[in-house]
């Protein structure tokens, strides 16, 4: 096509049913599903700011997970519920690009967040005298701010590629706009775009497994050797929700990025790629509260105080 788009553009998202009959179904599950993740992480962030007591490394790192989850979802969610009630499925080139970027940074923190804390167990379990040397809010801060740093550095880059390229389509094969999507817009070679792409998700996705896969091996040899069972019972308890989350994350994240790039039903493509962000923002504060004991502790006290002033 000759006739180019520019930024001033207007888009058009994909609707995600085309029948009528699935709209208000579909609305009510996500805007429940929507608040839980909402309500659930805002919770856990102010009972950890609150309670002198969780303000331990894990926790805060912790905190950066909620805070994640919460950015992830209100980035896309109230645009596809608002979406789902109007015809009107316009969006700005300038609002598909900054829901974008702040899609992919989620997408990628998680991964940096989540090695972190993979760190964090590691230093706890195995050399626990030197954990709080090691470990120290100034640490935290400098991790945390690595974690997103990085993340908003090569997203950056990922789509300062994309948005340099001339649009010869309008229409975003997608409930909420992506940076796959936006650079399938294009009629020029996408080349550059689909190496650094892939070689962006290779290196996230080696380092991520990578290094979580070698802290486990780390930790589950040190729990072999020493036959410690108050350090098995505290590794097992931390580490399996650490674990739990890594891996609920990492198949959702696999299951998006399998369906983008192969033929499927639109419906399965669509929902797949909802998942990433529905299913780890409600089951993250959800698989934390109930595996680790302080946060169980804590929650139990401030239920019953509740129920009883109820009385």
């Amino acid at each position: 096509m000759d006739n180019r788009l520019n930024s001033s553009n207007i888009l058009q998202l994909e609707a995600i049913y085309d029948s009528p009959v699935y709209v208000y179904p579909v609305f009510s599950i996500l805007l429940i599903t929507y608040l839980i993740t909402i309500i659930t992480n805002v919770g856990i962030i102010i009972l950890i700011i609150m309670e002198r007591s969780l303000q331990q490394p894990m926790y805060l790192l912790f905190c950066n997970l909620s805070f994640n989850d919460i950015l992830g979802n209100t980035n896309i969610m109230p645009r596809i519920l608002s979406d789902l009630l109007s015809n009107d499925r316009s969006i700005s080139y300038v609002e598909c690009v900054t829901q974008a970027f702040c899609n992919q940074t989620s997408s990628t923190a998680a991964h940096t967040i989540l090695m972190i804390m993979a760190f964090d167990r590691y230093v706890a379990i195995c050399n626990p005298l030197r954990y709080s040397s090691i470990m120290t809010t100034s640490m935290v801060l400098k991790l945390s701010a690595w974690a997103w740093g990085s993340a908003l550095l090569t997203v950056s880059v990922l789509l300062g590629l994309t948005i340099r390229l001339k649009l010869c389509r309008s229409l975003i094969v997608n409930m909420y706009c992506d940076n796959a999507s936006l650079f399938k817009l294009s009629c020029q070679d996408v080349t550059i775009n689909n190496i650094y792409g892939l070689a962006f998700t290779m290196v996230l996705l080696t380092s991520s497994i990578g290094s979580i896969a070698l802290t486990y091996f780390r930790i589950v040899t040190i729990c072999v050797t020493r036959k410690n069972k108050e350090l098995n019972s505290k590794a097992l308890q931390t580490c399996t929700s650490h674990l739990l989350v890594y891996m609920i994350m990492l198949w959702t994240g696999f299951l998006g990025v399998i369906f983008h790039r192969i033929q499927i039903d639109s419906s399965y493509r669509k929902l797949s790629t909802m998942l990433f962000f529905i299913i780890p923002g409600n089951l993250n504060p959800i698989i934390y509260a109930m595996q680790t004991k302080e946060l169980k502790t804590k929650m139990k006290k401030i239920f019953s105080v509740k129920v009883t002033q109820a009385q």
